[in-house]
């Protein structure tokens, strides 16, 4: 019986152990969700936060909610985001993405102040 017990006591600890803490699992999302970003969207968008996008017309990720609260992107993302133009594909995320794209999208709006 003292076997089991240690035996269980050490596959508890073990267990703990390998469950990262939650600020290293949003660390981990924010961190997939920029890797996700720059992968589709970095031709053409800033995806970071600093830069200018590749594409005229791009806006760049950091300033998003100036124009759109970001959580209200995650629909769009699931589904395909449709653009008035051509130049953008659409993609469909799965949304475990969405979810890591919209911590990452979160993490980076620019603060804007009075003089910019």
């Amino acid at each position: 019986m003292r076997r089991v017990v240690i035996a269980g006591l050490g596959l508890a600890m073990a267990a703990c152990a390998s469950t990262p803490p939650p600020s290293t699992v949003e660390g981990g999302e924010i961190a997939r969700g920029h890797a996700l970003l720059t992968r589709y969207c970095g031709s053409c968008h800033a995806v970071g936060t600093a830069g200018a996008s590749h594409h005229p017309g791009a806006p760049a990720f950091r300033k998003l909610s100036e124009r759109y609260p970001v959580e209200g992107l995650a629909e769009s993302l699931a589904e395909g985001m449709m653009v008035g133009h051509a130049d953008m594909p659409e993609i469909e995320f799965p949304a475990a993405d969405v979810d890591a794209i919209i911590a990452y999208l979160e993490s980076i709006q620019a603060r804007t102040t009075p003089n910019e």
